[in-house]
């Protein structure tokens, strides 16, 4: 497998320092990507780079995955960022403890000479002092080198200046290639094409500083072809951690890609190879209302980041929704996955101990809840057919329910038509 050639294909290249190539293809190659740990998991912004990884360490080579804990510690340079705030040590270490066993996930660090290999700036940073720093990094670049190297950038972003934090900053990053480089051998570093600078300052240290040669590419942004921002939705991230996105939103949020889209990210996100790409487009073109390209991109990338067992939950909890799947199936889900699944459906709150005493249907739809706005509208579509609970439907507006009508003992499912839920969760 050509490294290269696989991105290339994929449509994930974006540039390649000359030379690059050439390297790749004399043996193995030590690489990495940097990982921000502001957070104790990473999201599906994070995944097109894992992808990267993944194609170098089965094309032979030796991936590296850099977290900053150090440069976590700076939080955001620019002051610009809500999410990459200042973070103490211990919080730092919960962040790279749960990215590490997220990269477990997806890379082989037990692969003999190519194994995964996962380090952190803050080990070789935390007893290197500031004017240690300068005298050894500092004088080896200079700000005229920064500013040209981000001139176009600071001109479209109406900037004046880089300020002295976000100098200091961007030489920490060039360090961190040095450092690779000097003490693991690591003469290429990846990533995505807006950090190709922070990159190039790496390789112009490591040159300067000791002659050497090291090695640049990046890959394409991830981009939504309405021009919308990919792996956001209006409830925020979507993260690999399915304590923070369920594996059924997270399948929903692969599924529900435009089929635009989904030609792109089944290159980007799936290990399919090219001629089971290609099929699986020739199929979905004549049959789009199938969604074939969605599904097959769901449910690799499910499977992969959550496990073959959470991905049949997120299949059945979306017939669940959408189809005839009975009520049982909430008995298999733990009270997290319950109010996961029904994220977004309006939800009510009332008393196990009134429901112990049985409350009239009427009652708990249109007085104990809002499910309906009155008991009036209740009683009028009960007895129209038009509602039911526990997927079961409403007989008569005199129907009086109980704690056994609870699921899992705590919560009752109520819909108005066939598509409108209602979850009641019983305290």
């Amino acid at each position: 497998m050509n490294f290269v050639e696989e991105l290339r294909w994929r449509g994930m290249l974006h540039d390649i320092m000359p030379g690059t190539e050439e390297l790749l293809d004399k043996g193995m190659v030590s690489g990495y990507i940097g990982f921000d740990p502001t957070a104790d998991s990473l999201h599906v912004g994070s995944l097109a780079q894992i992808m990267t990884l993944i194609h170098f360490q089965r094309a032979g080579h030796k991936p590296f995955a850099l977290v900053g804990g150090a440069t976590g510690m700076v939080g955001d340079p620019s002051g610009k960022s809500a999410e990459r705030n200042l973070l103490s040590e211990d919080v730092l270490q919960h962040n790279l403890n749960g990215i590490q066993k997220q990269l477990e996930k997806f890379l082989d660090f037990n692969a003999g000479v190519n194994s995964a290999q996962m380090v952190n700036n803050y080990d070789w940073f935390k007893e290197y002092t500031f004017l240690n720093f300068i005298r050894d990094v500092g004088k080896h670049i200079t700000v005229n080198y920064m500013m040209a190297k981000d001139s176009v950038k600071n001109r479209i972003n109406g900037d004046t200046g880089m300020s002295f934090t976000e100098f200091t900053y961007q030489l920490v990053q060039g360090y961190d290639f040095y450092y690779l480089w000097k003490n693991h051998q690591c003469v290429l570093q990846m990533g995505g094409s807006d950090q190709w600078g922070n990159i190039v300052t790496g390789t112009e240290l490591v040159r300067r500083k000791d002659a050497g040669e090291a090695y640049a590419l990046t890959t394409q942004l991830i981009k939504k072809s309405d021009g919308t921002k990919f792996g956001k939705t209006e409830g925020g991230n979507i993260w690999l951690d399915p304590e923070k996105t369920s594996p059924y939103k997270f399948y929903q949020f692969w599924l529900n890609t435009s089929d635009e889209d989904a030609k792109t990210y089944i290159r980007i996100f799936t290990l399919f190879d090219k001629g089971t790409i290609e099929a699986l487009e020739v199929e979905h073109a004549t049959a789009p209302h199938l969604r074939g390209l969605q599904k097959a991109l769901a449910k690799d990338i499910t499977i992969r980041t959550h496990g073959e067992g959470e991905y049949e939950k997120a299949i059945k909890s979306s017939e669940f929704l959408f189809g005839n799947t009975g009520i049982e199936f909430l008995n298999e889900l733990n009270e997290a996955e319950v109010i996961g699944l029904f994220e977004g459906v309006p939800n009510f709150n009332i008393a196990k101990a009134e429901l112990a005493d049985g409350i009239n249907i009427v009652d708990l739809l249109g007085a104990k809840t809002a499910v309906f706005p009155s008991k009036g509208e209740a009683k009028k579509m009960i007895q129209g057919g038009g509602v039911t609970v526990n997927k079961a439907k409403v007989n008569s507006p005199d129907d009086v329910y109980t704690t056994d009508n609870l699921l899992g003992g705590k919560f009752i499912v109520a819909q108005k038509g066939r598509r409108n839920y209602f979850l009641i969760i019983a305290e």
